[in-house]
C-alpha cells in the first residue's frame, strides 16, 4: 500500500499509483477527502494541461497548493486524468501491491 503522509496523517493511499516524472499520481478515490480544499490556484503544462491544486489541511495546519491534478488531461497524459499528485513536504511512501 501507497500513502500520501503530511503532519502525522495519511492523506491518501492507494495499491497503486502512477509515477509520472518521478510523482505519484493517487487515484481519485484514493484521497481522505476530509484534509482537502480545492485551491483557486492553476498551472499549465505544455504536455499534461491544466493543472488545478488543493490545499491540504491537517490539525488545522495549512499546506496551501500542495496537491495538483489535470480535470482535463490531454490525451499524451490521460492516465493521469484526476489523478492527484504530491508536493511541498508531503511524502510517498510504501510498496505498490503486486499485479495479481
Amino acid at each position: 500500500m501507497l500513502r500520501a503522509v503530511w503532519n502525522n496523517a495519511v492523506i491518501a493511499e492507494a495499491d497503486r499509483t502512477v509515477i509520472v516524472e518521478g510523482n505519484h499520481y493517487f487515484p481519485p478515490e484514493s484521497l481522505h477527502r476530509q484534509y482537502f480544499t480545492r485551491s483557486r490556484t492553476r498551472s499549465l503544462c505544455f504536455w499534461k494541461g491544466l493543472a488545478r491544486y488543493y490545499t491540504v489541511t491537517v490539525d488545522g495546519v495549512v499546506n496551501p497548493d500542495a496537491a495538483w491534478y489535470y480535470p482535463h488531461a490531454s490525451p499524451p497524459a490521460r492516465r493521469i486524468k484526476n489523478h492527484v499528485a504530491f508536493g511541498q513536504g508531503i511524502t510517498v511512501d510504501g510498496e505498490p501491491e503486486a499485479k495479481p
